[in-house]
């Protein structure tokens, strides 16, 4: 087991709130910051092609001024990957994007989607970039990242929050084996998508998931506690869990 398990904090919606009126505040950079100082090791923001939250100037900026390491979540299209090719950030995990969603639902099915992937899997690697596939506990999918040299994967933690009772505890059984077999295959494993105070420890507990990222939960809870404390309860709760 990974004795530190590293926390990648999303900062999109701190741009949801300031798009919400327009103008420049809160700033997510100042976020991603203050984030780094009270224990994240990664920041973790998603530039929709509807541009919804973040925006390319945020990401320009983010990238300039990042301590800590940049992991762009992108949709699988020519325009993220100019832009994540410009920017060349420390990670681009690859996920799926519905212009109707409100939020990522679900994994990107790399085995179905694998010829359109390849090339850009590969356009990544070769500029440094290490590359992400959000996908379901699937061995399916698991599969397809091997096959397509995706050096991480990020389990899709959503339907385990939504859960409870005997269906909770088989979502977890399929998310632990799928680590174990990513693992298995070289793969380091990620994941994320819901998790709260209250659900992420049997996560942050399977030995082989390196990395979690979190993001609405903690700025949401950030309005009552402030986002430094935020962030450091998350991070007590998953060292509790190791």
């Amino acid at each position: 087991m990974s004795e530190h398990l590293r926390l990648g904090v999303n900062i999109d919606h701190v741009a949801t709130v300031r798009n919400a009126r327009g103008g420049i505040y809160p700033d997510p950079v100042r976020a991603a910051q203050l984030a780094a100082e009270a224990g994240a090791d990664g920041i973790t923001a998603h530039l929709r092609e509807d541009r919804r939250h973040i925006t390319d100037d945020d990401i320009a900026r983010l990238s300039e001024t990042l301590t800590v390491p940049l992991n762009l979540e992108m949709a699988a299209t020519e325009e993220m990957l100019r832009i994540a090719l410009r920017h060349r950030p420390h990670a681009a995990c690859i996920v799926p994007e519905k212009r109707e969603e409100r939020t990522t639902e679900g994994g990107i099915d790399a085995a179905g989607q694998f010829d359109r992937l390849l090339p850009m899997v590969s356009a990544l690697r070769e500029a440094g970039t290490r590359v992400s596939l959000f996908i379901e506990p699937d061995a399916r999918q698991i599969d397809a990242a091997m096959r397509l040299g995706a050096p991480v994967v990020e389990l899709h933690t959503g339907r385990y929050c939504e859960l409870d009772g005997a269906a909770r505890t088989e979502e977890l059984r399929r998310i632990a084996d799928a680590a174990a077999l990513a693992a298995k295959n070289g793969i380091e494993v990620h994941a994320g998508h819901g998790l709260t105070f209250d659900n992420v420890a049997p996560i942050a507990a399977i030995p082989q998931v390196v990395e979690l990222n979190i993001g609405h939960f903690l700025i949401g809870e950030a309005i009552f506690v402030g986002l430094a404390e935020s962030i450091r309860r998350m991070r007590a709760a998953m060292d509790a869990a190791r």
